[in-house]
């Protein structure tokens, strides 16, 4: 089975589909970096291939627009 070390992806485009959806305080900061932190190999690996990332994912279950739940907070 072929893993993402078998791809090379120089001049290569990635969607990622991660899970950023992390606890936030008062102040919007993170209080568990767990999920952020465990999709950084995989970031790594295809940024030293010359490959580049666009990262998918959302925050919270808003019911409407709510800034609480922007992943701005995150970036």
């Amino acid at each position: 089975m072929k893993t993402i070390d078998d791809f090379n992806f120089e001049n290569k485009k990635a969607l990622i589909r991660v899970d950023f959806n992390v606890p936030l305080n008062e102040n919007f900061e993170v209080t568990d970096d767990t999920r952020i932190v465990s999709a950084k190999p995989t970031i790594i690996k295809i940024l030293e291939d010359g490959g580049s990332c666009v990262l998918m994912s959302h925050l919270g279950r808003p019911k409407g627009v709510q800034e609480v739940f922007s992943l701005k907070h995150i970036v």
